[in-house]
């Protein structure tokens, strides 16, 4: 009798070198006093469930460390970018939820320590306050939208280089805007805080989605930069970097295509305004958007990179794309203004 091969689900080598090395220094931080502690981030939902969002990171108490990674603004100063990428997860661990005060679930983090999960709920619509806590720390909090089910319109921007300057595709550029800037040195794109605040008050309870590759690490300072430069209040929808299963590093690419996919099926009587850059690969995942769900797109919006950006970034989209695609509208230009204007003409303005 011949035996069947049973497939091997266990980690690959470099998720089993990461666990070790997470071991060796989770050993470490408990020998210092540091605890799980939750860091939350602002979640959306229906009137029916939740998207619960946020890590579990070990760190001190009432400490800058604790601090550091607080998403708002007056809870911190300066802080250099490499710091927030030396954290350390918390994987698998269980935390309780609670929406205006009342307790809902409880929910587990992944393996990154990034929770992420769908909470069976009843809410109105506007801006509710959600709360995670562990055992050993104290609860922390975070606003969540709840999407009217009458919204017809929406935002899903990107981030880097779309309403935030950065030239990340170059690698030792992005090395020295992620971990050596300080993050007060990052400036938004001119007028795109003032393009996306029109669209908000101009189609009030529309829901404003930031989604990006960058990792969650990055979130608490990102979370701020949205608040000092007065960007509409949304969730950031980031992803967990290094190496998982079956390859050593994620795919940022398949992160945005899968998010935009599921957006579509949580919202499917909402149609979204796309924003994003001609760096690199915005336009191939719109138009790839775009073709399979026209009827979700209100219009695609391209900032177009001026010359030097466009080599640090590695060099513009060769996707050549047309302002047309499956009857979706397509406007381009450098910077907010130009755009507000071009959405203005196609009565989204």
């Amino acid at each position: 009798m011949t035996s069947v091969q049973q497939p091997d689900d266990r980690p690959r080598f470099a998720a089993r070198l990461e666990d070790r090395i997470h071991g060796f220094r989770e050993k470490r931080a408990i020998s210092r006093g540091k605890t799980p502690s939750v860091i939350p981030y602002i979640g959306y939902g229906s009137t029916e469930w939740v998207r619960v969002l946020g890590r579990v990171l070990y760190l001190k108490p009432d400490t800058r460390e604790h601090t550091r990674f607080r998403p708002d603004v007056a809870a911190i100063s300066r802080v250099r970018g490499w710091r927030t990428f030396t954290s350390l997860a918390v994987p698998f661990q269980r935390v309780q939820v609670l929406i205006d005060g009342n307790p809902v679930a409880d929910v587990v983090a992944d393996r990154g320590g990034v929770i992420d999960s769908i909470v069976p709920v009843q809410l109105t619509p506007g801006w509710h306050t959600i709360t995670i806590q562990t055992d050993e720390a104290e609860a922390a909090h975070a606003p969540i939208n709840i999407v009217d089910p009458n919204a017809t319109l929406g935002v899903i921007s990107d981030v880097d280089d779309t309403i935030l300057m950065t030239a990340l595709p170059k690698p030792l550029v992005a090395a020295w805007n992620s971990f050596v800037l300080d993050e007060h040195a990052r400036t938004a794109i001119p007028g795109m805080p003032v393009m996306l605040d029109h669209f908000a008050a101009e189609h009030p309870g529309a829901p404003v989605i930031y989604l990006s590759t960058g990792a969650w690490n990055a979130a608490p300072a990102l979370s701020r930069f949205l608040e000092r430069n007065l960007y509409p209040m949304g969730p950031l929808l980031l992803t967990d970097w290094g190496p998982t299963h079956d390859r050593w590093f994620r795919s940022g690419k398949e992160h945005k295509r899968r998010e935009l996919r599921r957006i579509t099926k949580e919202f499917p009587g909402v149609k979204w305004l796309l924003i994003g850059d001609d760096g690199q690969h915005d336009e191939t995942h719109y138009h790839e958007f775009a073709t399979e769900h026209p009827e979700s797109v209100a219009a695609v919006a391209i900032r177009q990179l001026s010359v030097g950006e466009a080599v640090l970034a590695g060099g513009r989209s060769k996707a050549r794309l047309h302002r047309n695609t499956s009857g979706v509208p397509w406007v381009y230009g450098p910077d907010g203004a130009t755009l507000r204007e071009e959405l203005r003409n196609i009565g989204l303005l």
